[in-house]
């Protein structure tokens, strides 16, 4: 009876055998909304609501009829209402500046303070965080008096081979927003980007110089290992250069990032010398609140670390979502680890030449018999551990925050989650294969 009655608490809530509460109904209703929310901008962006009340005027025949009506009034009746406007200029003029500065900075002061306490960071909970996938057990989704339900008994939405798009591999790493702002200076060398974390829109790491063009805004997943790679997985595009990409449609948005990222210039990796962070970084790059000065060469002299994210590498996106190329293309490279080559620099200490020697050289300040670190790029094949798939309605155009219009089938099992999932699935041990099995199954003729 207490097995029963906590299975029940965990049952997700497209176990219950309600239309009304299915994803895929919650699917078409944010489709709808969106869908509105288009129609409005058009129409804003129309002024529709400006020429409603517009009128042609009167005619000819009446402004001749009312030449004849003409006001004559003495003109001293509009000097007073001068005297009176130019008084009151006057009397306002009159009061004591500084009464006027110490009540302005006192409302400055009690604003500042109301902004501090309820204070929230515009870019919190701004990335499109996807639903879990809500594949349901052979015995969950039962017809209900011969009504057929708004997805299919497996759980695999209808329009799947034609309607979505298919991300994979999407790599194991921390959810972020890269936000570039307008900065002066060479583009490359002057900080401009700052990673924001997904659901607070904190700062991860100090704002870093990027090849990406200012008001730009993508999201992205910050690799674990960045420190050694310097990468940086964009997953999807939401603004470029103040345009709003959001908008678009999903395949648009894919595309979109892919040519636009090729576009991009690439630059020397920098001096992580010059480029030391003046906190204490976890291993995720994330600040702990230490005011500690960190050398990013103090643990290892002779391995390169980079300071900040300096490749964007775009996540594979896959158009054709029909079950043959689910089976044999998408769901086998959710499983793989991508490989991904990056220049990165090796270390290699070379003795410093002495004044004498080179008597024009500015570094032989420093002292001599000194090392000096020389940076040598090499190609390397780096492994992008796989997390899992994602799926995409098509139609769809970006919505901040958890949405029904994009849908997560992790390839492993949470911890707290794996006592539900044993008892739905069986002897499937993670989501991911639970999709294979229903691709594999599935016969959209109607059995299953």
């Amino acid at each position: 009876m207490g097995a029963d009655r906590k299975s029940t608490f965990k049952t997700p809530p497209t176990a219950i055998t309600d239309k009304l509460l299915s994803q895929e109904a919650r699917r078409v209703k944010a489709l709808d909304e969106q869908k509105r929310r288009r129609a409005q901008r058009v129409d804003s962006s129309r002024h529709l609501d400006a020429f409603a009340d517009l009128t042609l005027g009167p005619s000819d025949d009446e402004l001749e009829g009312d030449e004849s009506k003409v006001l004559r009034e003495p003109l001293s009746d509009y000097a007073k209402l001068l005297t009176d406007d130019s008084t009151r200029s006057m009397e306002s003029a009159s009061i004591a500046p500084s009464e006027a500065s110490s009540t302005n900075s006192n409302r400055k002061r009690k604003q500042r303070r109301k902004k501090t306490k309820n204070q929230q960071s515009k870019w919190a909970d701004r990335c499109m965080y996807a639903e879990l996938l809500e594949l349901k057990d052979d015995n969950t989704w039962e017809s209900i008096e011969g009504e057929e339900s708004e997805e299919t008994l497996d759980g695999l939405p209808r329009d799947l081979e034609g309607g979505w798009v298919a991300v994979a591999p999407v790599p194991v790493g921390k959810r972020c927003l890269a936000i570039t702002h307008q900065s002066t200076g060479v583009v490359g060398t002057n900080p401009n980007t700052a990673l924001r974390s997904r659901l607070l829109g904190k700062m991860l790491i100090p704002r870093f110089p990027s090849a990406l063009p200012p008001l730009t805004v993508i999201d992205c997943i910050l690799d674990p290992q960045w420190r050694d790679n310097g990468i940086i997985h964009v997953l999807d595009v939401i603004k470029w250069k103040g345009q709003d990409v959001g908008d678009c449609e999903t395949p648009f948005r894919f595309w979109w990032r892919d040519m636009r990222l090729a576009e991009l210039p690439k630059y020397p990796p920098p001096s992580s010398a010059k480029h030391s962070f003046t906190f204490g970084l976890n291993s995720m790059g994330s600040a702990n609140g230490s005011s500690s000065s960190v050398n990013p060469l103090a643990a290892d002299p002779d391995q390169y670390r980079f300071p900040y994210p300096t490749t964007f590498v775009p996540v594979p996106y896959h158009i054709d979502t029909t079950l043959p190329a689910l089976s044999s293309v998408v769901i086998p490279s959710a499983r793989l680890a991508r490989q991904v080559v990056v220049d990165i620099p090796s270390i290699s200490h070379v003795p410093r030449a002495t004044e004498q020697e080179a008597p024009m050289d500015l570094d032989a300040r420093a002292g001599t018999g000194t090392v000096l670190p020389v940076h040598l790029t090499n190609p390397v094949a780096v492994s992008i551990q796989p997390d899992g798939l994602l799926l995409y309605v098509a139609r769809a155009s970006y919505e901040p925050g958890l949405s029904p219009l994009s849908c997560w089938v992790p390839n492993r099992a949470e911890e707290d989650a794996r006592s539900m999932q044993s008892s739905l699935m069986g002897e499937i041990s993670s989501p991911l294969e639970l999709f294979e099995r229903r691709v594999y199954s599935t016969d959209w003729s109607g059995a299953v």
